[in-house]
């Protein structure tokens, strides 16, 4: 009796022969890679010389090398494959658990069973894919297994572990990036599926155009489990009668079985940030192509049109500004086209408020100046209002000289009064610096004009 028999549902017991699929598995399994030779992509970590295969290769032959690690990387690029590959070279019992079906109960009766096996000299790899499904919690129970070397962790995850994994576990185990694979790659993958006759489509006789798939590979986003499904697809439909038996492949087949572009996208994890970042950047920077681009992979890949609405909103107010106030007016109208129309015809009318955007001109001096006030807020006291800016409503008030040495302003030659509204220990402050784009070069001239009319003032 294996002492990992009594392994939780949501666990996967350690098997001999992890990477060979069973005859009927789909055709990402069967083609899953057995070794490092057979591996494809990340070279920056798995190529001669490299750390991690330095890594792998050091431990399968003195046990001592490798330590706990992350896998973080986009689906479909060979996380779970990799962390199969590396119990395989180093002799391993391999456990594979699942983060969203397990809990702290099923983890403990896992790590109990490494305990034992760790007492035999056996050496167990866990593999949790979506670590970061994870609460802290759970999170916390693999942190004394860890430490102690009982289990050597494998996490896998599409989101950043920065972020998203605790801190002290993140500590114990080093962050390996994987990046999606190149078209070019995962096109040479599919032709091996096509020709590989024992474990791909090779039996079926099957022939396909290369820019058949160059197509079913631009639309994969780097997912290579995604083409294989889309070849498996694109291949059933080549075996219909209605294909007249030629078993071929072509782009107009490709197509039929693409569908649907598969865009890598999460709303509420990184890769949200990041295209949201893009956008922004390419509208500060007065890139309209830019930011149609970005803007429309949003809309594309589903983001909520408002959301994307109150980000434009931001942008009209932190890099247009004063330069050119309107361009917040036309972006809250867009925002009521979006409201009013729905999508996809009230996306337009934020397209046009990016473009917009990005050709106006720019100015972020209202940003800094209220950042630099509340800088100012934070590191100094509190100061009273001056007692001339105070209104008195009551007879108190004004015995305790509220309102006193206080100038309306519209009696003032130039409508500036020569007083200070600023505490005293603040007098002289400038927080707004006008730039000389767009509407705000008037500002400026008007702040020169308002300085000299108080200069004059003083001076009277």
């Amino acid at each position: 009796m294996s002492l990992f028999d009594g392994v939780p549902e949501g666990a996967e017991r350690p098997t001999q022969g992890l990477l060979h699929a069973m005859p009927g598995a789909p055709l990402a399994e069967r083609m899953r890679p057995r070794t490092l030779e057979e591996y494809s992509g990340q070279e920056h970590l798995l190529g001669p010389g490299k750390p991690l295969r330095v890594q792998i290769e050091r431990d399968s032959q003195d046990a001592q090398s490798l330590g706990s690690m992350i896998f973080w990387g986009p689906p479909g690029v060979g996380k779970t494959t990799l962390a199969k590959i590396i119990a395989e070279t180093t002799k391993a019992n391999f456990v594979e658990f699942s983060a969203v079906m397990s809990g702290i109960k099923e983890i403990k009766q896992v790590m109990a069973a490494a305990a034992q096996a760790a007492e035999m000299h056996s050496r167990t790899i866990l593999f949790v894919d979506e670590i970061h499904r994870f609460n802290k919690a759970q999170q916390d129970a693999f942190l004394p297994y860890v430490e102690r070397g009982t289990i050597r962790l494998i996490g896998a995850t599409t989101e950043n572990p920065s972020f998203e994994i605790i801190s002290a576990l993140l500590s114990r185990c080093r962050v390996y990036v994987l990046q999606p694979l190149s078209e070019e790659r995962i096109v040479a993958l599919l032709r091996k599926a096509v020709e590989d006759k024992e474990r791909g489509l090779g039996a079926m006789e099957l022939s396909a155009d290369d820019d058949a798939l160059e197509l079913i590979a631009s639309y994969s986003s780097g997912d290579c489990r995604s083409a294989y499904n889309t070849l498996e697809v694109a291949a059933q439909l080549a075996l219909e009668p209605n294909a007249a038996g030629t078993k071929h492949i072509d782009r107009a087949l490709a197509t039929e079985a693409v569908q649907q572009r598969v865009l890598m996208y999460d709303k509420s994890g990184e890769e949200h940030y990041n295209l949201i970042s893009a956008l922004h950047k390419s509208v500060r920077n007065s890139d309209p192509d830019a930011a149609l681009y970005w803007l429309a992979r949003m809309f594309a890949a589903g983001e909520d049109p408002l959301y994307l609405a109150r980000r434009v909103v931001r942008m009209a107010v932190e890099d247009i500004g004063l330069a050119a106030p309107e361009a917040l007016n036309l972006c809250l109208s867009a925002k009521e086209a979006i409201d009013f129309l729905g999508s996809p015809e009230g996306d337009l009318a934020l397209a046009e408020a990016v473009v917009y955007l990005c050709l106006a001109p720019k100015s972020n001096s209202v940003y800094t100046a209220y950042g630099a006030v509340q800088q100012e807020i934070e590191h100094t006291r509190q100061e009273p209002v001056p007692l001339h800016l105070r209104n008195a409503p009551t007879r108190l008030m004004k015995e305790l000289e509220y309102g006193k040495g206080y100038r309306y302003a519209h009696d003032e030659e130039g409508k500036v009064a020569e007083m200070d509204c600023l505490p005293d220990s603040l007098k002289g402050r400038s927080y707004y610096k006008p730039t000389q784009e767009g509407r705000e070069k008037a500002l400026a001239q008007r702040m020169e004009e308002i300085r000299k009319i108080r200069a004059g003032k003083r001076v009277g």
